[in-house]
């Protein structure tokens, strides 16, 4: 079977662009390519891996697949697009022409409006996706998973992806809210889950593993 890691970024760092990266990140403030990755992945038997998007902008998603053509175990790409424009369709048609791209996400954690993803323009767009064979990873913090109900039932047919199992309170051992909401999705069969980034919302200094 395939051992494929499936949420992987690549950037070259610029300090205001990626000013997400603080100085708490340190190890990762700097340029991350995929010459650094492929050790890593050979050394635990993977592979590939999909890159996934670290900004919001069409020039990461030529960024990303100029990396994949240079790096064959790049083996997918989770780009973004603006899902409200009113070019949506002629982009998407666009993205067809590369099928490195898998598909798009937003980075719905970082809106002001906690329930964006049910702004009608947004969704207008997501119901674009699924006839074009993409699939929309859904990027949250705990306190939006009480809206992605309501949001993945308008798309039965789209396949949709929880990034971090949408980033449970497990620092502080809060997760109550989390399991019930996270419950009420699972009952959806498009929706899959990534476990990936567990550590990061862990007391980074004092994780431990059992």
């Amino acid at each position: 079977m395939n051992r494929i890691d499936a949420h992987q970024h690549f950037w070259k760092f610029d300090l205001v662009r990626d000013s997400w990266i603080t100085d708490e990140m340190s190890n990762i403030k700097k340029d991350f390519l995929p010459a650094d990755l492929l050790p890593l992945l050979q050394q635990n038997n993977f592979e590939g891996c999909v890159a996934i998007q670290a900004d919001q902008s069409e020039e990461q998603n030529d960024f990303l697949i100029d990396l994949a053509k240079e790096n064959n175990f790049i083996k997918g790409i989770v780009g973004w697009v603006d899902l409200k424009a009113s070019d949506l369709e002629m982009k998407l048609e666009h993205y067809k022409k590369h099928p490195i791209i898998k598909g798009f996400r937003h980075v719905l954690q970082a809106e002001t409006d906690r329930k964006f993803m049910l702004d009608p323009q947004f969704m207008k767009g997501i119901g674009l996706l699924a006839k074009n064979n993409f699939t929309y990873d859904i990027l949250i913090y705990t306190d939006q998973l009480q809206y992605i109900n309501r949001f993945v039932a308008e798309f039965p047919e789209q396949k949709f992806v929880i990034d971090h199992l949408a980033k449970p309170n497990i620092k502080e051992k809060s997760i109550e809210e989390w399991e019930s909401d996270i419950y009420a999705v699972s009952e959806y069969e498009n929706v899959y889950c990534k476990i990936s980034g567990m550590v990061t919302e862990t007391d980074w200094k004092h994780w431990e593993q059992h």
